[in-house]
């Protein structure tokens, strides 16, 4: 089955780690992802660009809307996010919990709906 793990992070903790640990850091990360690719799990593993340069786009009643970054209030932002094939929850969960940047903020291990269903909703 497939997981969408969102990876959330305080853009001014990662801002604040010394380049040794941020150096130490992405070191970890990508040997991480090298394992998982090895193991055949990781279907996708993809950084974002800052939070500043989001924009939250809405339509109501006919009308678009544009707002600057993300519509969350929130200190945590979406940082990247890494699409993995696992047997169940349990795995996803433990792949996630690995995560190097888990210990900085969180990690989010939803389910991939498999197709857009007309009789379900979320």
């Amino acid at each position: 089955m497939k997981y969408l793990c969102l990876a959330y992070e305080e853009e001014s903790t990662v801002n604040s780690l010394s380049q040794s640990e941020w150096d130490s850091l992405r070191k970890e990360t990508l040997s991480y992802v090298k394992e998982l690719q090895e193991r055949g799990q990781p279907i996708a593993v993809e950084p974002l660009q800052s939070v500043r340069a989001a924009s939250t786009v809405r339509v109501r009643n006919g009308k678009l809307s544009i707002t600057d970054g993300p519509f969350a209030e929130t200190k945590e932002t979406l940082g990247g996010f890494f699409l993995i094939d696992a047997k169940d929850l349990n795995e996803a969960i433990r792949i996630a919990s690995h995560w190097p940047s888990a210990r900085l903020g969180s990690i989010e291990v939803r389910p991939v709906e498999a197709g857009l269903k007309e009789e379900k909703r979320y």
